[in-house]
């Protein structure tokens, strides 16, 4: 009798074992299937297509119109520049520029030769701004830039030297807020970033800048302010006069775009003798109900420093993709224990996970991704990932890197809509080049490809053979100076 219940017993300790195996197996098949249904889920929520991205170009050429027509009248700022004369690339001389929009400014010296030589020479030199300049008083953050400049300047070798009673030009790229009210002049709209100087709110910059040359006597004329995007059209208008728009999509993103001067009805006074003007839209701020929002969307906005602003961006620029992956990673580690019974603690950490660690777990083609489990280790301390997780990551980061290229495709086809370049008219064959800028397009195969055959499917291939698209490096340094030469107050006067 012993003998059979102690086989009893192993036989019945055997089912239990079994039952705990296959209710295991059940209980994770479940929650791997709840897992796929988040993504599955996602990546409906984010689909663009084709119809979609027409209703989202459509909405912004509206916007842009009603832009134009009025301050205040749409979510794109639309803003007039009054850079009415951008380079026509016979541009030639020394001149400087002037890059502030962060933490640390850059000055560059720009040698010019025209249409033959191009950009002959840059030199440049990148300045950190100590923290208690950004909060103090303009007049100190101004003398301190002036003063930086100015050492720069005397760097100059003497084959630059201008002659007597002509003054250095400068381009001034400031990315802040500014309502410009004329080519070089604009008041500070507010501050953003690190900044906040109150006493400098509604002044005019390059005034304030120009005070401080003053006080240590830096010869020098602000000939253009500008932003980036201003810039890369500039840029690269001056290699090619068929560039009609710039656009840069990196860590932030924005739009700049040449406009007739009479298809802006708020545009007040004289127009321009070239009867045109760049534009710059800030489209990053641009919104409508056909752009497919998603609720990471939604909380991320929310736990933003400008909920309700910027929505574009925050869906198709560096600044956020990161951590929309891992938003959604952090979903399917509460709800479907994807990575183990506890969620890891540094996935709570917004930010932590960067575009560019994005761009290198999407580019990973080794067969195992590797670089997919080595990045969740290094950055999220995920260890022993399994190579079926590591495709659920990499599918994620494709999901939000082709809806924000394929949208930021659709901005563009809306331009070239406003501006009547996204079909050829009967007898005209005229190209249309966008210069594009910005960490995304240049450092991200994936997402500039996904871009460029998205607004080919777009324009259809016939327009598609009369639209360019052209990568414009530093705007906001080379453009800047092209601007200063392009807007000099010698043109025309020959040297003495």
């Amino acid at each position: 009798m012993g003998k059979v219940a102690v086989v009893c017993t192993a036989a019945a300790c055997a089912a239990v074992a079994v039952a705990l195996v296959v209710r295991h197996r059940m209980r994770s098949s479940g929650k791997w299937g709840r897992a796929v249904a988040i993504v599955k889920e996602f990546e409906e929520q984010c689909g663009t297509p084709i119809g979609k991205l027409r209703q989202v170009a459509d909405a912004m050429n509206v916007e842009m119109h009603e832009g134009l027509a009025s301050e205040g009248g749409s979510k794109l700022k639309m803003l007039i520049t009054y850079v009415d004369n951008l380079p026509s690339g016979d541009e030639k001389g020394v001149f400087y520029a002037l890059d502030l929009g962060g933490t640390n400014f850059r000055t560059l010296r720009v040698h010019l030769g025209g249409k033959e030589k191009g950009v002959v020479n840059l030199e440049s030199e990148k300045v950190s701004i100590p923290p208690h300049l950004m909060t103090g008083s303009s007049h100190e953050l101004f003398d301190f830039v002036a003063a930086k400049l100015a050492k720069f300047v005397s760097s100059e070798p003497e084959e630059f030297h201008l002659p007597p009673g002509r003054q250095r030009e400068l381009g001034f790229t400031f990315s802040f807020p500014v309502r410009q009210t004329s080519i070089a002049s604009g008041n500070l709209i507010k501050w953003t970033k690190s900044f906040n100087i109150e006493d400098m709110v509604g002044e005019d910059v390059v005034g304030e800048l120009t005070k401080s040359f003053d006080k240590i006597g830096l010869d020098m004329r602000v000939a253009a302010l500008v932003n980036d995007t201003v810039g890369t059209v500039a840029r690269a208008r001056f290699s090619n006069q068929d560039v009609v728009a710039g656009v840069i999509v990196g860590t932030g993103t924005n739009a700049a775009y040449v406009e007739s001067a009479h298809a802006i009805p708020k545009w007040h006074g004289l127009r321009p003798k070239s009867r045109e003007t760049v534009i710059n839209m800030e489209w990053g701020d641009f919104h409508s109900s056909h752009l497919p929002l998603t609720e990471y969307d939604q909380a991320l906005d929310a736990e933003s420093l400008n909920p309700g602003e910027q929505i574009f961006e925050k869906i198709i620029s560096g600044m956020y993709l990161g951590d929309i992956v891992r938003r959604v990673l952090l979903k399917m580690a509460e709800e479907a224990d994807f990575f183990g019974d506890t969620v890891p603690p540094k996935l709570r950490i917004p930010f932590i996970l960067r575009t560019y660690h994005i761009v290198v777990m999407h580019h990973d083609t080794s067969s195992d991704l590797k670089v997919v489990g080595n990045k969740l280790k290094d950055i999220l301390e995920i260890n022993n990932t399994s190579l079926k997780m590591r495709k659920i990551v990499v599918q994620l980061c494709d999901i939000v890197a082709t809806r924000g290229a394929r949208l930021s495709a659709a901005g563009i086809f809306g331009i070239l809509k406003k501006i009547g370049r996204d079909t050829i008219k009967a007898g005209e064959k005229q190209k249309s080049v966008v210069a594009l800028d910005g960490g995304l397009f240049e450092g991200y195969k994936k997402f500039r490809s996904s871009l460029e055959s998205t607004l080919k499917e777009l324009l259809g291939d016939e327009a598609a053979e009369m639209i360019g698209i052209e990568q414009s490096n530093d705007g906001s340094g080379i453009g800047a100076a092209l601007l200063a030469a392009s807007h000099s107050q010698y043109l025309g006067v020959p040297e003495s």
